[in-house]
């Protein structure tokens, strides 16, 4: 029998997840300054599509729960070290670092979309510590973006595999001898 080219490994709603909060991100980002109502309802989608994730990571399938991809600091620690070694062991799901940067932007988007709520709240409406941690959930949010992209490119690189791609069709080679399931 012959091997399959690919496999699939994240299912087409963890990928419209995905490009939806790239979309409703972008969107809050641009418009901040300029359009308030867009601002607020890309904000309002953001906040949506977290919870959805949430419950995406206990109850979807294997690849999309958090169980299945979370790992402890000291094995996100030594496959950063592989990275920086050239040597990367290749995961046919999310490897430690993604797995940390998604937490990561899980929870600096959930910060930015609260914030972002309470301030359009009568209690907290005006005040200058909500309205200064907006602006920093969102300059954070927007760094981590950063470091997330240049880890895809590292990752593909090092794994020889387009990670880009992969979230867009959901499929990536199969996995060989070596690499972590």
């Amino acid at each position: 029998m012959a091997k399959p080219s690919s496999v699939k490994v994240w299912d087409l709603w963890l990928r419209l997840f995905h490009w939806g909060l790239v979309a409703a991100f972008a969107t809050a980002w641009f418009s901040a300054d300029e359009w308030g109502s867009l601002h607020h309802w890309a904000g309002y989608t953001v906040a949506g599509l977290l919870a959805w994730r949430c419950l995406w990571g206990i109850v979807g399938p294997q690849r999309a729960r958090f169980t299945s991809f979370v790992r402890s600091p000291f094995a996100v620690f030594a496959h950063l070290r592989e990275m920086l070694s050239g040597k990367e062991t290749r995961y046919l799901g999310h490897n430690p670092a993604g797995a940390a940067m998604i937490i990561a932007l899980l929870i600096g988007l959930a910060v930015l979309t609260c914030s972002g709520w309470l301030s359009t709240t009568d209690r907290f409406w005006g005040v200058d510590w909500v309205q200064q941690l907006h602006v920093l959930a969102g300059n954070l949010v927007l760094t981590l973006v950063g470091l997330h992209l240049l880890g895809v490119i590292a990752s593909s690189w090092l794994s020889r595999e387009n990670l880009m791609r992969a979230m867009v069709t959901g499929r990536k080679r199969p996995p060989t001898g070596n690499d972590q399931l």
